[in-house]
């Protein structure tokens, strides 16, 4: 089971005993059987495990194929002593996923050695670009601050559970990453009070926004906009605010108002990821993790892992599910509980993630079948009062995000009710364009997609045979370079599809020689070139399709000896890489 703390070095140590296979995956079974009991989660996920250490393997084959050709490349010239450039060893690293460690490994086995300095020279200027990016922000820059004001005031208090308007009193204004003691009109800065209602970003629940109100000893009036509200150095909710009349400064008493319809909603999109989350593990299986969200007042996005693109019936049962809690409209539940204590009991806690003495739990819904509650989960972001809240949930897109990672976009309430009336108003549309009932639409655009590839089928055949100089039987001329036989075409309107057949009945014609053809679509060029049998030890029709792509400005193109097929972005200039073919063939 060691093998499974350094899983590139092992398959690549696999790969050259020369196993063909992917096969880390076969230990799965061993590690469950000697871990299991000390971690039970081993054997909840042991098949998703399976699977991604399988999906993870061939990804790395691939990576390995591609980072070995470049590395052949690169030390073809270095004999035995030789050293290979650290540049190209962080390029492998970088773009290739190639880790230094295997770079190493076959250069020792190739009696050559890498330039780590310059390796590690320019993984260090990659870093400082990462960082200078980040604190383009001015985040890094105040962290000392933040920690200072946290050391020195205390945790704000939140008081947003229970209401979204309240008091507080400004204890510091952060400007530029310095404390200052007032805010005038026009100016922006982040703002601490000793309580809140407003949410400050976390958890995947975007922070709120809304409206200060405040009077001031001297009687005179103010008022600021909530643009938006983080969380420092831990438990600090800074409060991002525009001033826009009078003077904030520390020490002033300050109405707070959070926009209600926006909590309101966001706070549905946030109880519906907990019911998404449930119901991803109900339909998919045990393994599915939330690897992150984002709630906020317009939508909720959710990403979780597994290894496939969730199939239409699963996104139906999943959305059944979840409407069917909501219509429970059952109070949820929050408890505060030591965080052992509320897993044992069954709740939910996100892997990585970092709980205090104690922790909120949330409880909604009543299972579907058998007992107990639905959902269960350790959170600290703000929820409906009953499931019933979030009214309606339906999801809008599920699509793969990295390997293993999925994302599903989901919108409740009104968003919903909107979303299905658009689509509702789509299929209307359609139905009277078509002139039949809503019901009869799918029927109606599968008839007219067969029609129209039949259609196209034939339009292809007519431009295949116009191609071959206006039948199948007729001939064409073949020119001669070099001894051999070419047959070489423009064709206008017919795509890298249809150059395939054209060339394939050329290629009997000629008998004995080579096809290039470049259709022209779009303003743009396919390349196809087909050499026969006898010929294919001769030449090359990648080389040749190659040469041709090029000289309309293309990259390379891809192929066998005896078919090769590229684009290019320059259909204009057709005639030239016919041009460059003849060349090839005459030198």
């Amino acid at each position: 089971v060691m093998v499974t703390a350094q899983p590139a070095p092992s398959m690549r140590r696999a790969h050259l005993l020369g196993a063909a296979d992917p096969l880390m995956h076969r230990l799965v079974p061993t590690l469950v059987s000697e871990m299991g009991e000390a971690f039970p989660e081993l054997k909840r996920a042991q098949a998703f495990v399976e699977d991604t250490l399988k999906q993870e393997e061939i990804r790395f084959r691939t990576t390995l194929g591609r980072g070995m050709g470049l590395l052949e490349d690169a030390s073809k010239d270095l004999g035995e002593g030789g050293v290979l450039s650290g540049q190209t060893a962080f390029t492998l690293y970088d773009t290739y996923g190639f880790p230094l460690d295997l770079t190493q490994d076959e250069a020792r086995r190739r009696g050559f050695t890498v330039d780590t300095d310059a390796f590690d020279a320019a993984m260090n200027e990659q870093k400082a670009r990462s960082r200078e990016h980040w604190t383009g922000s001015g985040q890094t820059a105040a962290t000392g601050e933040w920690l200072a004001l946290r050391d020195r005031l205390g945790p704000t208090v939140f008081t947003g559970y229970d209401a979204v308007d309240g008091s507080g009193e400004v204890l510091a204004i952060v400007r530029g990453g310095a404390s200052v003691d007032e805010l005038s009109p026009g100016e922006t800065a982040e703002v601490l009070f000793d309580q809140t209602p407003f949410y400050g970003e976390g958890g995947g629940q975007a922070g709120d926004k809304g409206e200060i109100e405040w009077t001031d000893a001297h009687g005179e009036t103010g008022a600021g906009t909530v643009l938006d509200v983080q969380k420092h150095a831990g438990d600090l909710f800074a409060h991002r605010i525009a001033v826009t009349s009078g003077t904030l400064a520390i020490g002033a008493r300050v109405q707070l108002r959070v926009t209600a319809d926006a909590r309101l909603t966001t706070r549905a999109n946030h109880s519906a990821a907990h019911l998404l989350h449930k119901a991803l593990a109900n339909v998919l299986g045990g393994h599915v993790a939330q690897k992150g969200q984002m709630v906020d007042a317009e939508r909720l996005r959710f990403d979780f892992s597994h290894n496939a693109p969730v199939t239409e019936d699963e996104l139906a049962r999943m959305e059944d599910e979840v409407n069917a809690v909501i219509r429970q409209n059952l109070p949820a539940e929050t408890k505060m509980m030591g965080p052992q204590e509320a897993i044992a009991a069954g709740a939910v806690a996100l892997f990585g993630e970092k709980y205090g003495d104690e922790v909120r739990v949330l409880t909604l819904g009543r299972a579907l079948t058998g007992e107990g509650p639905y959902s269960v989960e350790l959170c600290g972001g703000t929820h409906v009062a009953r499931t019933g809240d979030i009214a309606l949930f339906k999801i809008v897109s599920e699509t793969g995000i990295a390997a293993g990672v999925r994302r599903i976009e989901a919108l409740t309430g009104e968003a919903a009710r909107q979303y299905l009336l658009a689509q509702a108003g789509v299929a209307k549309s359609l139905a009277q364009g078509f002139k039949v009932q809503v019901a009869d639409v799918p029927a109606r655009v599968e008839a007219l997609t067969a029609d129209r590839r039949a259609l196209e089928k034939q339009v292809a055949e007519l431009k295949k045979q116009l191609a071959l100089g206006g039948g199948g039987s007729a001939s064409a001329a073949p020119e001669e370079i070099n001894g051999v036989k070419l047959i070489a075409r423009v064709l206008d309107g017919v795509d890298g599809k249809g150059l395939r057949g054209v060339a394939e009945d050329f290629r009997k014609q000629v008998g004995s020689g080579v096809v290039a053809l470049i259709g022209v679509t779009e303003g743009k060029a396919a390349v196809t070139v087909a050499v026969t049998s006898d010929m294919a030890g001769k030449v090359n029709a990648a080389d040749l399709a190659r040469v041709a792509v090029i000289a309309m400005g293309g990259q390379g193109a891809g192929g066998k000896p005896d078919f090769a097929q590229g684009g290019a972005p320059d259909g204009s200039k057709a005639e030239d890489g016919l041009a460059a073919v003849r060349t090839a063939l005459a030198s």
